[in-house]
């Protein structure tokens, strides 16, 4: 107590000297920060806005914005080539994130039995990930399911006539979908990290009381390792509706044959600058933004029911 009385004391005198307490100073702060600061207002909040404002207006680059109201979005309400689009891309996201979610976490699984040479491996099945997004990769992926590609050139070894892997209108979604599929190196290698912090105890403890393999993994791997599917379920489903570059080399730009591979973005692109008409192009990534974000509420929601943390 007398110490506390010192203390106050002293405040005291301080106060009534004219000596002024010492204050952080935040101007270094600001300073570092105030080149990020200008990126986000100029680079990345200043282009929202535009486009929202866009969005509502009738804009084809070369005259100014004629404000229209909300015939943006009665003309998306009416767009059959939109509402195609829009169910080629959810085909493509509900068959390829999973699907590669799975194989991801198969080879994590593989790769976590402690084999020699982990990192060259982990390097080597993480490499498509950083390529699968370009433009080579979707041209070799072009070739490999061309008609004198690699794939049919392989069939015909065993007298099989393969078909237009994509030129037909059933098969072009599905070489894209590989394609997505064999980039999984990213979620591969967030897999291996989550299965390396599970503690050994519950396998040994469970090893003691009979649990086999598939006992083990689905009482203990998979509960544990939920909150790690869960972000990875996230992220790959924000990317599968981004992704553009692979159906618009594949399909040379076109869409593929009877608009198979018209992926959302694809068609954003065709009509914002094939089309010019970035009025519309506007509202449609608006409208995608929405999308996204409805099912990101959506798989948070969701998950309350399926993901299991440690407390």
């Amino acid at each position: 107590m007398s110490s506390l009385g010192e203390l106050r004391k002293m405040a005291l005198n301080r106060k009534g000297s004219g000596i002024k307490a010492a204050t952080p100073d935040n101007k270094a702060a600001y300073i570092f920060l105030a080149p990020w600061l200008v990126g986000l207002v100029v680079f990345t909040i200043g282009p929202m806005l535009a486009s929202l404002y866009l969005s509502f207006t009738d804009y084809n680059l070369l005259k100014p914005p004629v404000w229209s109201g909300f015939d943006n979005i009665v003309r998306m309400m009416n767009d059959e080539r939109l509402w195609n689009s829009l169910r080629v891309t959810f085909t493509y996201v509900v068959f390829s994130v999973p699907l590669q979610l799975a194989f991801a976490l198969l080879v994590a699984l593989i790769l976590d039995r402690g084999m020699r040479g982990l990192g060259i491996y982990r390097s080597i099945f993480y490499l498509p990930s950083l390529l699968g997004g370009s433009v080579a990769i979707a041209i070799l992926w072009r070739q490999v399911f061309g008609n004198d590609g690699i794939i049919n050139g392989f069939l015909s070894w065993f007298g099989i006539e393969g078909p237009g892997w994509i030129s037909h209108p059933d098969y072009a979604l599905g070489t894209i979908i590989i394609l997505h599929i064999w980039t999984f190196g990213s979620p591969m290698v967030i897999f291996l990290a989550g299965l390396r912090q599970i503690p050994d105890m519950y396998y040994e403890a469970a090893s003691m009381d009979g649990a086999g393999k598939i006992r083990r993994f689905f009482s203990i791997t998979f509960p544990l390792l939920t909150p790690i599917i869960f972000f990875n379920l996230v992220l790959q489903i924000i990317f599968a509706f981004q992704s553009f570059t692979q159906a618009y080399i594949v399909s040379g730009g076109t869409g593929g044959p009877s608009d198979s591979t018209m992926f959302f973005t694809l068609y954003l692109y065709k009509q914002a600058f094939t089309q010019l008409d970035m009025g519309y192009a506007s509202a449609m990534a608006w409208f995608l933004l929405l999308i996204i974000a409805g099912f990101t509420a959506f798989n948070f929601w969701l998950s309350r029911f399926w993901v299991f943390y440690d407390d």
